[in-house]
């Protein structure tokens, strides 16, 4: 399993903007997908974005034209830049990684608190 770290959630206020970050250091991390869940208090976890090795993006129908999943190889990391954020996007963000033939890795998750 390799380790998984996110960072850069915080408090904004509705219609503003944050860049999530999910670093794992492994030498074999171009060939990982990376996804992005959350979850709110009382909801189930949701899938919200993910970036497989070949830069394919998938999104939850919930936050299209408002987040952004990316990656950069050479840093080991994947970002999601969340704009346009609402009370509802509330959550604890969390980054999974995955690859063939490896068991996946969960992060401990970056809180995200939207409201004014």
């Amino acid at each position: 399993q390799v380790e998984v770290v996110e960072s850069g959630g915080g408090l904004v206020q509705p219609g503003g903007s944050l860049r999530l970050s999910c670093t794992a250091q492994s030498s074999m991390f171009r060939f990982y997908t990376l996804s992005w869940h959350r979850q709110a208090p009382g909801k189930q976890r949701e899938l919200v974005a993910s970036i497989d090795r070949f830069s394919a993006t998938h999104y939850a129908e919930s936050i299209k034209g408002r987040f952004t999943i990316s990656r950069d190889n050479a840093k080991k990391t994947s970002f999601l830049q969340m704009d346009n954020l609402q009370p509802e996007d509330t959550a604890l963000y969390t980054c999974f990684a995955i690859r063939d033939g490896v068991m996946g890795s969960w992060g401990q998750g970056t809180q995200v608190t939207v409201s004014s």
